[in-house]
């Protein structure tokens, strides 16, 4: 099994001249240092990735966890030190607010970094996310003295956070949840119990703080009825001190076809005296709270896809070159399977999906630092509008692809593959849970119809399409017509899609819910395959200046004109689908599946 390296190149290739960090930070207002010293960053966290938390992958994945009858969680071997080095290199702490101990560095570059961490090891790497997604949670709705007191330890990682939404009968249906909170004095008490908690319980952190979502007395039903309440591991004293264990623990671990050294745990809250939880923002405004901390997540899950899927490809890569098999078309002698049009095929859609789908998602980051400024109100609601419309995007077709490049991985490995020793097996397994969590891609699906196309009249959509439809004129200029042409074929794809939504959906329901997978998946692919014909572009125009990397320019070139050859036209396919609209799908009377 080969080790993983990080792309340092491509990344800091995106992130200069996909995403024009330089541009990003003049218009933030974002410490330019950032650009000098980006080099540095990339290096050291693909050193730690690549020396203590990829050597730990595999092993944890065979290892596990082990939890007592006290419900302790032991983590696997070499975890914890990890999460130390990694504590001590303040690496947790990158995008957040210097007054909490943060760096302030934009969040799209601390979003590269933590495509490290899950691309060395996606169990470790996600105790990191939902921290970052507790911490912007608590960052925006909590008062000042929680702030205080929770946010510096969190930031340094030397506190870790968990997200708790889901119970036993409401999972989607999260206005079904049973917890209840009850006032007493400045606190509340929290009884009830969560599954499928992510790093609920470990010993990584010195303490875990929970995001508990919960009902108090007499909240009205539903989701209009749910608060959000922080909820401390271990309880924390005026002085910011560790005092008594809270109320809570771990009843279980999940058993996981995949990330097998996450644990992923059922937890209980109140069983003897109620767990002491503190309220976050206004009463019965608990969804809009979490809110924050979902939408943040679910950009990191969509990373997480480019992560898994640069590991798999990686894997493949080293596999095809040193495995001989079969004499390939043009060669007299066995040889390395690398040499194979078919494994080229896979390589390439591998290489290829994975490429785009890092500058769609970095592109995306970028957006949560461009709302996050003090733009023009004008142009910071067109950057919130596109923020909003991109993240059910990033998260449903990059975590999509990563199913099929990860299983393209193990396809490239043959009977291999197949077998556990080999690595190929435990990407896929890992991957297979990325279009689930996080509210599932069926679910993303429906937010970017209903919500995020349907609200504002498909505004941001097409304030997004016309953006990429200057990469189609600029692709031409470049002499590159069969970027030029794919994309704009998918362009317009994507403009009848919208049509058909804000048209006939409106007569009938059926049609948006029954087309919506397809409408992400066609935006996600026009999209990330602009961003991918950005970077060809960008590159011709080095090579012809005999400036930069020459190989690496041609071969991004080559990888957009495979995406634009082999990869959009499933676009077409996703837009024949939208035309034919419901009445296959709903044909069917429920009773005869």
């Amino acid at each position: 099994m080969s080790n993983y390296t990080a792309p340092v190149e491509d990344m800091g290739f995106v992130l200069r001249e996909v995403v024009e960090l330089e541009k990003l930070c003049s218009e933030t207002g974002a410490d330019a240092s950032t650009i000098d010293i980006l080099d540095t960053v990339l290096e050291a966290a693909g050193k730690l990735a690549k020396e203590e938390i990829e050597p730990i992958n595999k092993p944890g994945d065979l290892e596990g966890l082990k939890i007592n009858n006290a419900g302790e969680v032991t983590t696997a071997t070499g975890f914890k030190e990890a999460y130390h080095h990694y504590v001590e290199g303040g690496w947790g702490s990158l995008q957040f607010d210097p007054k909490y101990g943060g760096q302030g560095v934009p969040f799209v570059v601390a979003a590269s970094v933590q495509e490290m961490w899950h691309s060395a090891n996606m169990s470790w790497g996600l105790c990191p996310l939902l921290t970052q997604g507790a911490v912007e949670a608590i960052t925006h709705n909590a008062s000042d003295e929680l702030k205080q007191r929770y946010l510096p330890k969190l930031i340094s990682g030397k506190w870790s956070g968990t997200m708790n939404l889901t119970e036993g009968d409401a999972g989607t249906d999260v206005g079904a949840l049973k917890t209840r909170a009850t006032p007493e004095d400045d606190h509340y008490l929290i009884r009830g119990q969560k599954i499928y908690i992510t790093w609920g319980e470990h010993d990584m952190a010195e303490n875990i703080v929970h995001l508990v979502l919960a009902r108090l007395p007499n909240a009205p039903e539903g989701v209009k009825g749910i608060s959000l309440f922080l909820v401390p591991k271990i309880l924390v004293n005026d002085d910011g001190s560790l005092g008594e264990r809270n109320d809570l623990k771990a009843l279980s671990l999940e058993e996981k076809i995949g990330i097998h050294a996450c644990p992923t745990c059922v937890m209980s809250y109140g069983d003897k005296t109620g767990a002491i939880g503190f309220l976050i923002g206004e009463e019965n405004k608990g969804i809009q709270c979490m809110f924050t901390m979902m939408n943040n997540a679910r950009l990191t899950v969509g990373l997480q896809g480019v992560s898994v899927s640069e590991r798999a490809y990686q894997q493949a890569l080293s596999f095809c070159k040193i495995r001989v098999q079969g004499v390939a078309p043009g060669h007299k002698e066995a040889g390395p399977i690398v040499r194979h049009p078919d494994v080229q095929r896979m390589l390439s859609n591998m290489k290829s999906i994975t490429e785009a789908s890092r500058s769609l998602t970095y592109s995306a980051c970028a957006e949560v630092d461009f709302a996050a400024s003090d733009l023009p109100t004008e142009s910071l609601s067109q950057h919130k509008r596109r923020l909003g419309l991109l993240t059910p995007i990033v998260k449903g077709w990059c975590t999509e692809n990563s199913v099929e490049i990860t299983s393209l991985g193990l396809q490239i490995h043959g009977g291999m593959g197949f077998i556990e020793e080999t690595g190929a097996a435990q990407h896929m397994r890992d991957a297979r849970i990325l279009p689930i969590y996080e509210g599932t891609n069926g679910i993303q699906a429906l937010d970017l119809v209903g919500r995020k196309l349907s609200r504002d009249k498909g505004k941001a959509a097409i304030e997004l399409l016309e953006d990429l439809s200057l990469i189609v004129r600029d692709s031409r200029v470049a002499k590159l017509e069969v970027l030029a042409n794919s994309l704009e074929a998918s362009l317009a794809a994507c403009k009848e899609a919208i049509t058909i939504l804000l048209t006939e959906g409106k007569q009938d329901w059926t049609i948006p819910c029954a087309s919506a997978f397809n409408v992400m998946m066609l935006m996600g692919g026009t999209a990330a395959g602009a961003m991918l014909a950005k970077s060809a572009i960008v590159a011709s125009n080095l090579n012809d200046k005999s400036s930069g990397n020459a190989i690496f320019n041609k071969n991004k070139i080559l990888t957009a004109i495979f995406y634009a050859e082999q990869v959009m036209p499933r676009n077409t396919a996703y837009l024949e689908a939208i035309r034919a609209g419901s009445k296959s799908i709903m044909a069917l009377d429920v009773k005869y599946f």
